[in-house]
Formats: C-alpha cells, structure tokens, sequence
C-alpha cells in the first residue's frame, strides 16, 4: 500500500494491516515459546504485540478484538512475570488468539453475531476458567481459521497502542548514516519489472560490442594490407615509368592511409574503453535491478512453522520445522510459486513420514519429529532440501501398490530397483492411503510438486532411507529473468532448451538407429528412447547436420522422454529471457525469446508444449523419420502438395506455380474429391478454396483436423472472399493460413507455402 493509499485507507483496513503484521510476530514467538516457555525476548515481544493489538482494536471500535486482545496479553505478562508456566495448551489457545483477531478484523459482523461462543469460549479457556465443550484438536477449540494464515510481508509498525489515522512516509534520521541505509521504501512490482527489462536489454545490446570491435580490428588488418600493397605498387614504379604526377597520387594516397590507420587505432582504442565501461556499467544496472526483485527465502516461509506444527496436533503428533538458510535471496516471482509445492512437501511429511510418538518411542527415536528445510545458492540456482526423521517408505506396500493398481505385474515389480519404485509416488493420482483424509489419499501430491518445480524450469528428486526418513531435493532457478539454455540450430535458425528439461545431449551414429513398429529409436541406458526431428516438430526446413553424427538432445517431462534431432550444438548460454509481444497470445513450442551475444535472436522453447506436438505427430501417423544417411540433394525426395479448386483457371495456376518450385503436385476439382485424395495418398499440404460444390472448404478442413492421421497436414485456404469474418471461419475451422485470391499473386502463395513447409526438396 502506497503512502496515498494508506492516507485514504479507513481506520479498519489500516487495523487490518497491523493485525497482519502484529500476528506474524506472536505465531513466530509462540513457537518458540513452545518449546521454551521461559524465553524472555519471545515473551517481550509476544506481550508488546497483543498490547498494540487491543489498543488499536479499542481505536476502531472492534470490542472482541480489545477483549481477545486483552486476555492474550494478560496471559502472557503472567508468563513474563514468572506466575504462569506456558504449556501446550496454553500455546494452541493464544495461536487460535491470533487467529482470531485477524478474523474479527476481517469480518466485523461475524464477530458480533455467529463468532460470539467462539469468542467466549476462547476468552474463558485463557482466562483458566472451565468452558462449553467444542470441536476440540488436542483439547482445544477448533481453529475458526483452519488453514494457517498466510500473512502478508511485515510492515513496520511502532509499539504505540494507537495507530496514526494518517500514515506518513517513513522519515530517514539525520543522525546516523547506517540507519538511514537501511530504510525500506515502497515501489510497485510492474515499475521493477520495467526497470529489469530495460536494464537486461541494455546489458545484451552492449554484448553486442565485442562483434562490431571484432570487425574493427579486422578493418585495422585490412587497412595494413592495403598500406603494404601501396607500397609495393609505389617501389615498383620508381623506375621513372610512371608520371610525376602519378606518382604524385601514389604518395598522397599511401600518406593519407597513413593517417586513417592513425585515426582508426585511436578511435578503435577509445572504443575497448568506452565499451569495457559500458559493458560494466550494464551488468551493474541489471545486477542491481534484479537484486531490487530479490527476496529472503523466508518470505516464502510465512505460516509454515505454524502448519507444520498446528497439523501435527491435529493428527497427534508433536512436530517442529528448522529452517536454515532464511537469507538466501531469491527472485520473489519463484519464492511465490514455490510456496504450494513447499507446501504439499511439509503436509506430505507430517502425514506420512513421521510416525506417532508411541512408535517414535518404540524405535528408539526422540517423541518429536523434526522436518529440516534447507536453502542455499549454487550454480546460479536455489536448491532446497526438505528432510524428515520419520519412517522413509516402506517399500514392499509401495511395490505392492504398484501390483495392485495394475502399474506391473508380479514379476517386474519385484525386479524394480528403489529409484524406479520410488518414481511411482510422483505418478498422477497415485497414492499408497486406502482410505481418503483431509490432509491425504486423494493422489494429488507428489505429481502435482514435480509439475509446479517444472513449470519453473526446476527438478525434483527424492531419496528416502527405511526407517530414518525421507529427502526432497528441489532444484530452481534464482531468477526467472534469465534461463541456463542449450543453444541449438533447427533450420538455420537458432533455438534454446533450457537445461532443466534436458537429461542429456549425445551424437548418434547412423548404425545407433534402430526401427521398431515403423518408429526410429536408439538405446540410452537400458531402454529404447523415440527419436524425432525438431525441424518437424518446429515446422521449418530441415537443413545440414554436423558430419560428426547426428546431434541429440534428450528432453523428459514427468516419465516421457524422447531425443530431439537437431542440426547443431551452438553452446550453453546463459540468456537474458524477454516475453513474446502478449498480443500473439500462445505461440505454440515457444515459451519466450533473447538476444544472443552477437545480438541474433533465439527462441526459447517450451518443452512441455514441445512434447504435446510430438504426442500429437505419433498420434497422427506422420512422424517424419530423421535421414540416417544424410541429405542427397536432388535424390531427396520431393514434398506433395493437394490443390482443391472448382475453377480449372485457378487450379492451373497454382499448380504451374508449385511445379515450378519443384513441388509435386496433385489436383481436385471439389471438396469431396478432395477428401477422398486425402485418404488414400500422403500429402504434405493442402490448399483449399472454401466455395465448392458437394463438399465446400470449410467441411474439408473439419474433416482433416477431425482424422487423427490427418490433424497434423498443415493448410491453407485461397479465397475470393476477404473479409474478416470469411478469414476467421476459415482459421477457427482448423486452416493454418488464410490467401485471399483479390490479393493474390505468384510469390506470396510460394512464400505462404514455403512457410508452412519449407522447400519442396524435402
């Protein structure tokens, strides 16, 4: 909330800040206080909280907050003063204290009206007096918020009871310089966001230098090659065989060479200078403007302590969360997508990784679980380590759930190692819970974390060791400005995978491909791995490989794999990510794009979509295969083209056109003759008009992306018609592009068709 906001905000909205604020701090305290009652800083802050909390309840008027308030603070000065020991209970009744005062703040009337036995009975369990019985967790009144209250990031609140009506902004002291450095101001996330794009273009076009520098010292060389020929030309006609006045010429040219070598080494030397400070300045300004996005990873934290611990009670078991690594800074776009799958990971570890105390006790093992989350920076990216204490996975219920629900029979499963086993939890819908709880058993766990990290261009993994827990190690990048890629060349243009989804890159030999029910495959440890070309899959003019072998790029998603066969391995990179123009909406395959060091842009893919496509291209049949021989020229063989017109003239056009290209072509003379060449030859693009008789364009190009052999044939529609809403029929029916004939001439049909499928050398 800006400092205008806050000045027209209402008493009650600024109670609800400080009630988010305030809360925070006594969930954080009370925790500690849990586990040592008797911690004087904790109690301190504790009692100062609830004081702030009834004073500016009292200011707004809100009587059940001054009274739940009120009794909170009394209980804590007891403790503070030595009276009261704080225990267990003790505990569930102030944190259900904090929840209720950002409840009454939130909804007054509620307060007023059906909260007030809940109110009461709080009030009195607080106070040591005997209260109505309730749906009780450990004894204690039900939560009236059940979920823990995430709160919002800490505002700076003073200790005063009494909240200005009117916030100011926050003054810096004169005295001290230190403190001054350390005030916080307020800025919009869409201002930082524009300042981080600015900044990471201006750092790329400054990587755009080194090229133009590279270039200007070759013009150094040539200029010294030029002066060298001049001379020998000079030396040679010395002999007097040349005119003075030639020679005359000969001698201004090699002085006023002379003095361009001079003026370009000066300028050339003013440039590296120019272009190192530039260069530095750049990578400062983006430096600093995505520290100014950074975040403690604590952030993510708010409310965690608290679930873990407020679950454990309800399932009966005492259970803390330690957390080291609190600082670690993080791009607060990951730290606010990280908070779910945390999330599932703590709940997963209460639930079914640490075991009730009795059995805690039984083996040994303190009556308390401990879950131990640790962060830290490495190589760019976050990664976190959740672990528990608890039982680990019992392997032999969870090979026996894999029987039972038909994942593998008998035999394989009791050949599976740990690590394949161990890959069913994070199966969509798997679960090892026979009966379904509020917290688990419903299968949407595990599965749901890896495709959340996914999406973040992360990796999760687990270990676990029987009986003495289980480990998730989460993988994700710092930022989500820049992405670690594997840049690649597919059709003479340059594209990235980010390394997340990449298991590996290899080179296949023409002997290392092997077909198996008419697919190409090769052996990558242990198993068979689909083969599949990206120019396909990217739609573009496959050009030439490597003559060292193929290139490969294996990409997985969950359990699917298959290999990317591209043209070239360009390098790793580490690309600052600039989103498409949101006007294009979705491009498919893509997710965004960059500029690479010499300032050529590079698409990124998105490997999720990516692996669609492929599913979509085996659906359809036509997966081309990726030649093993290399390209022949003109032995390759060419593409097919259908032109469906009624008009004779228009047909005779297109096809001379196309064949003159050097595409094989085949006509119809209607809709449905159209359809029945589909069916029985293969084709690698239809054009259509759309008014035919029998069977019009529109019912053909349903027809095709209705036929799952056929969905896939890229098409286009030629028109007479040119208005919009003849244009959008025709796209929204399924047509990849749309001509119209008032428009049409000879090199924007071949563009058109040289778009959709490239050359007709195929």
């Amino acid at each position: 909330m800006t400092p205008d906001q806050m000045r027209d905000a209402s008493l009650l909205e600024l109670f609800r800040l400080e009630a988010d604020a305030q809360t925070q701090v006594l969930n954080t305290g009370l925790l500690v206080l849990e586990r040592n009652p008797t911690q004087a800083d904790q109690l301190e802050a504790c009692m100062r909280a609830a004081h702030s909390l009834k004073g500016a309840a009292r200011i707004v008027g809100l009587d059940a907050g001054v009274r739940v308030a009120h009794v909170m603070e009394d209980l804590l000065e007891a403790a503070r003063q030595g009276h009261v020991r704080l225990q267990p209970d003790n505990i569930d009744a102030l944190l259900q204290g904090s929840d209720l005062l950002v409840r009454i703040g939130s909804d007054a009337d509620w307060a007023e009206n059906a909260g007030r036995d809940v109110i009461a009975a709080l009030v009195a369990r607080l106070q040591g007096q005997p209260a109505e019985p309730a749906p009780a967790t450990g004894g204690l009144i039900e939560p009236v918020i059940p979920a823990p209250v995430i709160s919002a990031p800490a505002i700076p609140v003073a200790p005063s009871p009494l909240p200005s009506p009117e916030p100011v902004e926050a003054q810096v002291p004169a005295d001290t310089g230190a403190e001054a450095r350390d005030r916080v101001l307020r800025v919009s996330a869409e201002r930082l966001d524009h300042l981080l794009d600015i900044s990471s273009k201006s750092l790329v076009e400054f990587q755009r230098i080194k090229p133009l520098n590279d270039a200007l010292h070759r013009l150094k060389r040539l200029q010294a090659s030029a002066s060298r020929a001049l001379d020998v030309a000079r030396e040679s006609v010395l002999d007097g065989t040349l005119d003075p006045q030639a020679q005359a010429m000969l001698g201004e040219a090699r002085q006023l060479l002379g003095e361009c070598q001079q003026m370009l080494s000066g300028y050339m030397a003013d440039f590296d200078e120019f272009g190192w400070q530039g260069g530095q300045r750049a990578q400062l300004l983006y430096d600093a403007a995505l520290a100014s996005r950074m975040r403690p990873f604590a952030d993510v934290l708010a409310g965690q302590a608290r679930m873990v611990r407020d679950l454990g009670r309800s399932l009966g078991k005492p259970v803390r969360l330690e957390v080291s690594g609190e600082t670690t800074q993080v791009d607060r776009d990951v730290l606010e997508r990280l908070e779910a799958p945390l999330t599932h990971l703590l709940r997963n570890a209460v639930d079914h990784g640490i075991e009730s105390p009795a059995v805690r006790l039984r083996l040994g093992k303190p009556e308390e679980g401990v879950i131990r989350l640790h962060a830290r920076h490495h190589a760019g990216m976050l990664l976190l380590e959740l672990a528990d204490d608890g039982a680990g996975v019992d392997l032999e219920r969870l090979r026996d759930a894999v029987v039972a629900r038909q994942f593998a029979n008998l035999e394989t499963a009791a050949r599976m190692t740990e690590e394949e086993l161990l890959a069913f939890l994070f199966l969509p819908g798997f679960s090892m819970r026979e009966q379904v709880t509020e917290v688990s058993g419903r299968g949407v766990g595990l599965d749901a974390v890896q495709h959340m990290v996914r999406q973040l261009r992360g990796g999760v993994r687990m270990e676990q060791r029987s009986g003495q827990g289980a480990t998730f190690h989460i993988e994700v990048p710092l930022t989500l400005s820049v992405v670690r890629s594997l840049v690649v060349e597919v059709g003479g243009e340059a594209y990235a995978f980010p390394l997340a989804h990449i298991e590996r890159m290899t080179r296949l030999q023409h002997e290392d491909i092997v077909q198996l029910e008419g697919r190409q495959h090769f052996w990558y440890e242990g198993r068979h791995v689909g083969l599949v070309s990206a120019s396909q899959i990217l739609q573009c003019a496959e050009g030439k490989r490597d003559e060292a072998g193929i290139p490969v790029v294996l990409i997985n998603e969950r359990d699917t794999c298959y290999g990317v066969a591209v043209e070239r391995f360009i390098g790793e990179r580490t690309l600052v990510v600039m989103p498409l123009d949101p006007r294009l909406g979705k491009v498919q395959d893509l997710s965004a794009g960059a500029l690479l060091d010499d300032g050529r842009p590079v698409l990124i893919l998105d490997v999720e979509d990516l692996l669609k496509s492929v599913g979509k291209l085996l659906g359809s049949g036509r997966l081309e295969k990726v030649d093993r021989g290399g390209r022949q020229g003109a032995g390759a063989q060419r593409k097919r083209v259908l032109v469906v017109d009624d008009s004779l003239t228009v047909r005779e056009l297109e096809r001379k056109l196309l064949t003159g290209r050097g595409y094989e072509v085949a006509v119809a003379v209607d809709g449905m003759d159209g359809w029945n060449a589909l069916r029985s030859e293969h084709f690698d693009l239809l054009i259509t008009d759309i008014d035919m008789p029998r069977m019009d364009g529109i019912e053909l190009v349903t027809l095709v992306r209705r036929d799952n052999r056929l969905q896939s044939l890229p098409v286009m529609v030629v028109s007479y018609k040119d208005r919009e809403e003849d244009r959008r029929r025709g796209l929204d029916a399924g047509a990849d592009y749309y001509l119209a004939k008032a428009s049409f001439h000879d090199e924007a049909l071949l563009d058109a068709v040289v778009m959709l499928i490239g050359e007709a050398q195929g």
